[in-house]
């Protein structure tokens, strides 16, 4: 059996869904290939959605749901006396929201259904081959390696995770490291539960985050160097309890566990996030340490990425040169995010005195200076990631849109369109004509705008400059077909 697709997305966790989603909306026919029988996982490693990929939700018309579902916080505890602030920083999320990965996933999974994704539970990829004109896909049912069903698309996107079978055959290596083995996960109940939401420290054995999950439980997440043992060893309760004891003192003692596991933490990227008619996004293109806890939005902010410039080629006309960009966009930010997380987890793990001392008082040092805390908060929520431009280029060109209020109302409620938007000052006259797919909108500055589906600009001026908007139409948006 054969099915004919224009894009077939592999892997349903929230990458590949919200993917999936943006690219049925836009009218697309899309196939979303899950080995998983079930549509939800109700284990979850990941705990936190950023500003930015709220700002991504909001533009979606779903980020009022998943805040609503999910925890608050403002500042976060890092090594007793590090503390950024994420109070201030300059979005409508101005928080990180403790929301568990799969109820994430349950709002991504209900929109794809919404918008006509057509979903293939209990079904893994076994080969792939791709020619000029698009991607055949050979798949098993469960876990049987003979292929028993064929899948035909224009364009295949894996978003199947570290083990990606999809970039396996695209034949593309993922170097790096493991970074820590051993690490724990555990929901508990405390019978003296902390007083803020979220705690983390470190110590020369070991480090632990702690936080609130709602409904009087806590995630346990952290590492002791004297339990070094394969993931496939049983967790024992002692075990969590040690770790709290050794990291936090003796005052958080365990009453109820409901969940627990052991995994380890790679630190690696895949050279290229394209070949050919193949895409990676996600845990499929690059892996991290869990501090900041940036894994899951980076991987959506890829999907967000992506999912356009499929639209625009496919739908709309643009140059297929823009699946490029995707690449040179997401390769520096996924390498960027890797460093910083990476460099948080050593820090954590600093056995010197001297070192330790040297990082507490820098922690408490940054902490005091508003600029480097502002800095730190906005590259970790993502809000501070911005894409590259051309030499002489607008300097808003390529930097993330705020949430500018214009005539028409908040820019990312005129982003759940989907499309485009082109902002221009509401006393000068019509601009150029501009291709249906293009949302108009107004504000009262000499400025004109255009702004990508994921919130980027993609050009600028200061002044009417027609020719300039229609070779930026023509280059990132298409012309319509």
């Amino acid at each position: 059996m054969t099915t004919t697709t224009d894009v077939l997305v592999v892997g349903a966790g929230p990458t590949g869904l919200l993917l999936a989603g943006d690219l049925a909306q836009a009218g697309l026919d899309v196939t979303l290939v899950e080995r998983r029988p079930d549509k939800i996982s109700n284990l979850s490693r990941a705990l936190v959605v950023h500003a930015r990929t709220l700002e991504q939700f909001d533009a979606r018309g779903i980020a009022d749901e998943v805040v609503k579902g999910g925890h608050q916080i403002p500042r976060l505890q890092i090594f007793q006396r590090a503390r950024p602030d994420f109070s201030r920083l300059p979005t409508r999320f101005p928080y990180v929201l403790f929301h568990p990965q799969y109820e994430v996933e349950r709002v991504l999974a209900r929109r794809a259904g919404e918008a006509g994704v057509n979903v293939v539970h209990d079904t893994r990829v076994v080969d792939l081959e791709q020619d000029d004109s698009g991607v055949t896909v050979q798949a098993g049912t469960g876990d049987e390696a003979a292929p028993s069903r064929t899948f035909r698309a224009s364009y295949v996107v894996g978003t199947d995770g570290v083990h990606s079978t999809v970039r396996d055959l695209a034949g593309l290596p993922f170097p790096g490291k493991t970074m820590l083995s051993s690490l724990i996960l555990a929901d508990v109940r405390l019978a003296d539960p902390p007083q803020q939401p979220f705690s983390v420290n470190a110590v020369p054995d070991g480090f632990c985050l702690l936080s609130e999950m709602g409904q009087g439980w806590h995630r346990v997440t952290g590492w002791n160097r004297h339990h070094q043992l394969p993931d496939d060893s049983p967790l024992e309760d002692d075990e969590i309890q040690e770790l709290l004891d050794m990291v936090f003192g003796s005052r958080y003692k365990i009453a109820e566990i409901r969940w627990k596991s052991r995994f380890h933490s790679d630190e690696r990227q895949a050279p290229h996030y394209r070949v050919g008619r193949v895409f990676l996004a996600g845990d499929a293109a690059h892996v991290h340490s869990p501090a900041g806890a940036m894994g899951m939005n980076v991987g959506l902010q890829d999907a967000a990425n992506l999912s356009w410039k499929l639209v625009a080629v496919m739908r709309h006309g643009a140059p297929g040169r823009l699946l490029d960009t995707y690449e040179t966009e997401r390769h520096s930010i996924g390498k960027v995010v890797l460093r910083l997380s990476g460099a948080l987890v050593r820090a954590a793990l600093l056995r010197n005195p001297a070192a330790r001392a040297f990082r507490w008082t820098a922690a408490s040092i940054v902490t005091r200076i508003r600029p480097l805390v502002d800095r730190m908060a906005s590259m970790i929520s993502g809000i501070g990631h911005a894409y590259p431009a051309e030499r002489g280029a607008h300097p808003l060109t390529g930097q993330r849109a705020p949430d500018w209020e214009v005539t028409e109302g908040r820019l990312y409620e005129v982003l759940r369109e989907r499309r485009f938007v082109l902002i221009t000052p509401s006393r000068s006259p019509r601009h150029v004509s501009v291709p249906d797919h293009i949302v108009r909108a107004h504000w009262d500055r000499d400025t004109s705008v255009l702004v990508r589906p994921d919130g980027y600009v993609a050009w600028a001026r200061d002044k009417r400059d027609d020719s300039g908007l229609r070779e930026a139409i023509a280059e990132s948006a298409g012309e319509g077909r």
